[in-house]
């Protein structure tokens, strides 16, 4: 199936269908390869690739190109960004094995396969799949699955709250809770509350359209009035929160960056029985006043090690979003770490930081 010569290897493939994909639209996918192994030369002609250069790095690039043909045969459809987070995963598990090799752990857990976390489906719905598009994406929805309570922390662009909103749909769907319950603290990023137009319904509602947004990609816009009217999902600010024990409930808090430690914790003690909560933000974009501690900061310090409870951190190379996002959250990363000390208190926007109590 691949004749191999010295220094080289063919893989050939019989379907001209699979051989199109594998190329990508512009040639993209197998240019990623190139790109990711600049040892290695690839050659294609006809229905063969044909791969050339030392002997490890061509084993490693007809690996991914393998995987990426498991990947294609599990219903995902190549990409770029597909290729490109595929290699990432492998060179993940080459370091894996490299350091456990080093430390002489015979037992040192397998690290996943492209295709076991590029092929996971969160949910099917009006004609698309919704998928984790990175490791820690996957780990992020492993979590969810897995415990009561999940912080999903990260920057802007990684799927912290499609995801968490895509399983909370699934739930539904699936008859693990009666409802869904969305809602954010109405914190201002720059406007005054009061200086928009309408009433309390009209002034709240800029601050819920990302949820409705999300909300509206993955249920029939005709049905969501209905499940609204019926109480089947909610999307409410924050403050209607207090006072409630939410059962039988997917709940999710968006923004959370913007709460409060006393917010925060009104909000966890709401979980009632057979619910889920998921709580998503990132402590780097935080708009509340100044000297006022994040409750999404303090969570962490106050709740991690608690059974049932998850801390997912997602990073620049969870970004699903163009390519420059990433780069832009790199950047804005590097310049904190010069301009706010070790130890000091919560980064605020531009740098300013916060108040350490």
């Amino acid at each position: 199936m691949e004749p191999r010569v010295s220094g080289a290897r063919v893989i050939v493939i019989d379907d001209s269908a699979e051989m199109t994909a594998l190329m990508g639209s512009g040639d993209g996918v197998m240019k990623e390869i190139e790109r990711g192994f600049g040892t290695v030369d690839v050659h294609v002609r006809g229905n063969e690739i044909t791969l050339t250069g030392p002997d490890a790095d061509v084993a490693a690039a007809a690996t991914a190109i393998e995987e990426l043909r498991s990947v294609l045969a599990a219903g995902v459809p190549l990409t770029a960004d597909v290729a490109r987070e595929s290699m990432r995963i492998l060179s993940a598990t080459r370091g894996v094995a490299a350091a456990a090799a080093h430390a002489g752990d015979a037992a040192a857990p397998p690290a996943s396969r492209p295709v076991e976390v590029l092929a996971r489906s969160v949910l099917s719905t009006r004609g698309r799949t919704i998928r984790p598009k990175t490791h820690g994406q996957a780990e992020y929805v492993q979590a969810i699955e897995n415990h009561t309570v999940t912080f999903g922390i990260g920057p802007a662009g990684t799927g912290k709250t499609y995801l968490a909103m895509a399983q909370a749909v699934a739930a539904l769907q699936a008859k693990k809770v009666n409802r869904i319950v969305l809602t954010r603290p109405a914190v201002e990023a720059g406007e005054r509350l009061g200086f928009l137009p309408g009433g309390l319904n009209e002034k709240i509602d800029p601050y819920l359209r990302p949820l409705y947004d999300a909300l509206h990609d993955m249920v029939d816009p005709d049905s969501i009035p209905r499940l609204m009217e019926a109480g089947t999902i909610e999307v409410a600010p924050l403050a209607y929160m207090r006072g409630r024990t939410l059962n039988d409930a997917f709940v999710i808090l968006d923004e959370a960056q913007n709460t409060t430690r006393e917010q925060m914790k009104m909000f966890l003690t709401r979980l009632g029985f057979g619910s889920t909560m998921v709580v998503t933000g990132d402590v780097t974009q935080v708009d509340l006043p100044g000297g006022t501690q994040s409750g999404l900061r303090a969570s962490r310090e106050i709740l991690e090690g608690i059974d049932d409870i998850a801390f997912c951190e997602l990073n620049a190379d969870d970004v699903v979003r163009h390519r420059l996002v990433s780069d832009i959250i790199t950047a804005y990363a590097k310049l904190d770490e010069r301009t706010v000390p070790r130890g000091g208190g919560q980064r605020r926007r531009l740098g300013h930081q916060g108040s350490s109590s």
